[in-house]
């Protein structure tokens, strides 16, 4: 797999200005879906984690396949209203607006070791209220992995004391 180009670049998406970055055709890819989920797992394997949180949509598509590939269990963060149980919520800022996850209150045990998820760092916001719900349910997020990051955008920033990694940057 050569700088994931399998992922297209979408322009005025969601809203006009942002251009967008699709990864849905390197998932299509059964070659390069798993050679992306091996590169995960190498980097997440040593951290040993009890939990992925990713969040939806293609959070759960890449959090579901490492779960799976580490042995361990998986989270999933939604947009609110769609978890069938109690809650707790984060809210976060992105690019183009503001938006909110939530996790079940029971989803994470305290001391459980986390690694959040998601397909692209961009502003922070996201990965930053995931990391949010951990530790307010006595997680311990012990890195947070995305298979593609936008450094221009400066993500990382909003994640201090967090173990990033990104498989990808794009400057």
């Amino acid at each position: 797999m050569t700088e994931l180009d399998l992922a297209s670049l979408i322009p005025d998406f969601p809203t006009e200005g942002i251009m967008f970055k699709d990864v849905m055709p390197l998932i299509a890819d059964p070659v390069a879906f798993r050679e992306t989920i091996d590169r995960l797992a190498a980097w997440a394997g040593p951290r040993a984690p009890d939990v992925i949180l990713g969040a939806e949509a293609r959070g759960f598509i890449f959090g579901g396949a490492l779960a799976y590939a580490l042995g361990c269990g998986f989270v999933t963060a939604r947009k609110p209203g769609k978890l069938p149980w109690e809650t707790i919520e984060a809210r976060y800022a992105l690019e183009y607006g503001t938006d909110a996850l939530e996790v079940h209150v029971d989803a994470i045990e305290p001391g459980a070791r986390v690694i959040v998820l998601d397909d692209v760092l961009a502003t922070g916001g996201t990965a930053r209220a995931k990391i949010e719900l951990v530790e307010r349910l006595g997680g311990v997020v012990v890195g947070a992995l995305f298979v593609i990051e936008l450094s221009f955008l400066n993500g990382r920033e909003r994640l201090p004391g967090t173990d990033v990694h990104a498989l990808i940057a794009y400057s």
